[in-house]
């Protein structure tokens, strides 16, 4: 099994700068995108490869977050907001900016995610930590009716120092704050499993570089965009690369690639 998990950064400019051409050419059983900035009827004929099913979670507002989960094989059962799968939490503010899909697929399921950004206002980190505190229970909840679960998705928290170029700078930023860290942590406690740092304990790699300054070409980034999955899954995984030989985003497709 062969997953991506991309933040497209608008899926018709990722198109136009060659992401289904390079998709063409990975094999990959599952894709999950974040970041769409797009409803259905803007969608490219271009991301909908052929052998594909695709499930899609817009946002109500324009231009605007929202992901897709596409599979090779059809789901067992699709979920498209939280609420559809925690009826008794509120997640109607997540929900309207289009941030999850989960596939079922026998006891698999497999979500493309897009976290909040605490980025801009303290409104907005105070919106992440909700997101964080309701979304950990979830995971507990899927856990314990015996589901294994893969995470896919852009999570906006770089866990360890090694996880970001400059992480002395940023610790009073929202992205690498103690307390989003701490979130991670327990989310590792609680039995997930960090895919590509299980592989590579001290490999310094990111996934984002900001668009400001010279950070991509200096290689000053974050490591935000994850695999994470429950422990009998993770132990499955044979490989995880980030693939940074072409540029569709400011972020960089993450593939995991699973034994059979």
């Amino acid at each position: 099994m062969r997953i991506i998990t991309a933040n497209v950064n608008g899926i018709r400019s990722a198109t136009s700068k060659g992401f289904w051409a390079w998709f063409s050419k990975q094999d990959a059983d599952i894709l999950c995108l974040q970041e769409l900035k797009a409803h259905a009827h803007q969608l490219p004929p271009e991301s909908l490869p052929e052998g594909y099913h695709r499930h899609c979670h817009f946002a109500a507002k324009a231009g605007y977050s929202g992901v897709a989960l596409y599979s090779r094989k059809q789901p067992d059962v699709v979920h498209i907001g939280l609420q559809s799968i925690d009826p008794d939490c509120d997640w109607s503010r997540f929900d309207a900016e289009g941030r999850f899909v989960m596939a079922d697929f026998g006891s698999l399921s497999i979500m493309s995610v897009y976290f909040p950004s605490g980025s801009g206002t303290p409104e907005r980190q105070a919106g992440k930590i909700v997101f964080l505190e309701q979304f950990l229970p979830l995971l507990a909840r899927l856990q314990t009716q015996g589901r294994e679960l893969i995470i896919c998705g852009d999570i906006n928290i770089a866990h360890r120092n090694i996880d970001l170029k400059n992480w002395r700078g940023n610790r009073k930023n929202s992205g690498f704050l103690p307390e989003e860290r701490a979130w991670f942590d327990q989310c590792l406690n609680s039995g997930f499993v960090d895919l590509f740092r299980q592989l590579y304990p001290e490999q310094e790699q990111y996934s984002w570089w900001s668009n400001r300054g010279q950070a991509r070409s200096n290689n000053v980034g974050w490591r935000i965009d994850y695999h994470l999955c429950t422990q009998k899954t993770a132990a499955s995984v044979r490989e995880v690369t980030v693939f940074t030989d072409a540029w569709f985003s400011d972020h960089a497709p993450v593939i995991a690639t699973f034994t059979p």
